[in-house]
């Protein structure tokens, strides 16, 4: 593959050619006859293949139509298009299934966006296997008062319960990126019953973030700080806390007195 394919930059193509680590990624969750699985950016095929080993109920997506005819020898299931565009909803209606999971190695300049795109288009998924860049999984599951916790923890943390499952050396990628990388999962989770409105605490999270190293009273300006600051008080925070310092319960409280 190396000799006859070049690799496009653009679509951050950098392809893992180390089969025992593939197969340890697709082992690493159960898929029976009720189980549909998507593949997000096939690349070559190779985790393709060993996802095909596990399932016939199969969606992959693939930006790099100079693929096709390497991809469609593995499967005719694969879809050539941009997955940020398209109707997940009606590619997926047309499978039976119980359980939907998505095992992929990301094309890491847009995790972010097909992740959210994901949530977004409220897609019912059980769990995602995913690798991405290390730094990026560190982000997914950090911890408050640590400086990789940000408002995308907060974010996906909300609908996830996040947890690493191996790291990957970047010698096995050809071309070999400048990067290590990690392979996570994110299974789905109940949300918290006790958020009163989704839309007022998500805009909470992203405004209390906006300046990082700033108080939390300084990102919230426009806000109604005095009631803000009694809920803080009472649960032990001072008024110079930083955002990186409350967890995802702390700001589910704070939303709920927000008018």
């Amino acid at each position: 593959m190396e000799e006859k394919f070049r690799f496009k930059k653009k679509f951050g193509q950098n392809f893992i050619n180390d089969e025992n680590i593939l197969k340890k990624i697709v082992n690493s969750v159960d898929i029976d006859n009720d189980t549909l699985v998507i593949e997000i950016g096939c690349g070559a095929g190779a985790l393709t293949k060993q996802i095909k080993e596990k399932t016939n109920k199969f969606i992959g997506y693939e930006i790099d139509n100079t693929l096709k005819e390497t991809l469609m020898k593995i499967d005719s299931n694969i879809i050539f298009d941009d997955f940020l565009k398209r109707n997940l909803k009606e590619d997926i209606k047309k499978y039976e299934h119980k359980n939907l999971y998505i095992i992929s190695n990301l094309p890491y300049y847009i995790t972010t966006p097909i992740i959210t795109k994901i949530i977004n288009d409220k897609i019912d998924v059980d769990k995602m296997i995913i690798m991405v860049q290390k730094e990026v999984g560190e982000r997914f599951m950090a911890r408050p008062k640590t400086k990789e916790y940000n408002s995308l923890t907060i974010y996906l943390n909300y609908y996830f319960k996040i947890y690493k499952l191996f790291n990957v050396s970047r010698t096995v990628f050809t071309p070999i990126p400048n990067v290590d990388s990690v392979v996570m999962c994110l299974e789905k989770k109940d949300k918290p019953t006790n958020l009163e409105n989704e839309e007022i605490f998500f805009k909470l999270v992203k405004d209390s973030f906006v300046q990082k190293r700033k108080t939390l009273k300084n990102n919230l300006k426009k806000y109604d700080f005095e009631n803000i600051l009694k809920i803080l008080k009472s649960n032990g925070y001072e008024d110079n806390v930083r955002a990186e310092y409350l967890p995802i319960e702390m700001f589910i409280n704070i939303s709920n007195i927000i008018k």
